[in-house]
């Protein structure tokens, strides 16, 4: 091989692996400024939440006719449990097999509980598409249902 013909295939081959970095350097970018823009997004609405759940006059204006104000209150600061949760869970926080076991914690709480039955039906229709919420959205029902049932004791 001639040394220009070698210069020229080294010089093809450097071109290549950078165009390579490059590349995942750029996708490894986008991941990362999607996971901020989520992190984000969630401070907002856990920022909202934090305000609903704390200031009667505000919470008024949202909570729904057929309720107290006190009990949306409460039913807020369950949900801002839970979107702190599915945050750690989405952002990759929570180990696989995990969630499960946070789930069930979290459903120990009557009033998480309440929340579920309430708005689990709202949730379950905002994950639909996104396979990661959808899986959330089906350790969190699966544990409301398992708290709820009639704990039987050994005898």
């Amino acid at each position: 091989m001639k040394l220009t013909t070698a210069v020229l295939a080294a010089g093809t081959a450097v071109s290549l692996a950078t165009a390579v970095v490059g590349a995942a350097r750029l996708r490894q970018h986008a991941r990362h400024q999607a996971e901020r823009n989520e992190a984000t997004v969630a401070r907002n609405q856990l920022d909202w939440l934090a305000q609903l759940s704390t200031n009667p006059d505000l919470a008024k204006l949202w909570t729904p006719e057929d309720m107290d104000v006190q009990e949306y209150m409460q039913l807020l600061k369950a949900n801002q449990l839970i979107c702190a949760l599915s945050l750690r869970d989405r952002l990759g926080f929570i180990r696989d097999g995990q969630l499960p076991f946070f789930a069930s914690m979290v459903m120990t709480s009557d009033v998480c509980r309440r929340y579920w039955a309430r708005f689990g039906d709202f949730r379950a229709q905002e994950a639909e598409g996104d396979e990661r919420a959808e899986h959330f959205t089906r350790a969190m029902e699966a544990a409301a249902r398992f708290q709820s049932e009639p704990q039987t004791t050994a005898v």
